[in-house]
């Protein structure tokens, strides 16, 4: 497999989405996610999953650790910030101590926990993101 990473296309992505308030590490998770979107020998039109661990500001003002991972919808080829809607982690990590979650539990715990209220649902394998000790994945 060959890499299709160009730096001058990534440095535009941080450069363009930075404009907009969105860090650099998000702005590369946003270019990478459509670099393997892209290429339908890796990922399914509309499915995949790519997430970043970063820490986000809530509606309180408080800076919090957060995962940004691919929303419910988003074409991976195609996505914006946006379609990584970020979910509290600290909350996430303690579901990993529970010997069952019904999947409604899992979609209420993810939507009871994502920063931004409108944003969409987070991925059904956002616990597997979560449990995951990297920072992208």
């Amino acid at each position: 497999m060959k890499s299709r990473w160009v730096e001058s296309e990534a440095e535009s992505f941080v450069a363009r989405y930075a404009a907009l308030g969105v860090g650099r590490d998000l702005a590369l998770r946003t270019y990478t996610t459509r670099l393997l979107g892209s290429d339908p020998k890796l990922v399914l039109h509309g499915g995949g999953n790519t997430s970043v661990k970063l820490t986000a500001r809530d509606l309180t003002g408080a800076n919090v650790p957060a995962l940004h991972i691919k929303g419910s919808g988003w074409d991976m080829g195609a996505i914006e910030p946006a379609g990584l809607p970020a979910v509290r982690l600290a909350p996430l990590l303690k579901l990993r101590a529970r010997e069952k979650l019904s999947d409604e539990e899992m979609v209420r715990l993810q939507r009871a926990n994502l920063i931004e209220p409108g944003a969409p649902n987070p991925s059904v394998e956002a616990l597997l993101h979560a449990f995951i000790p990297h920072k992208f994945h």
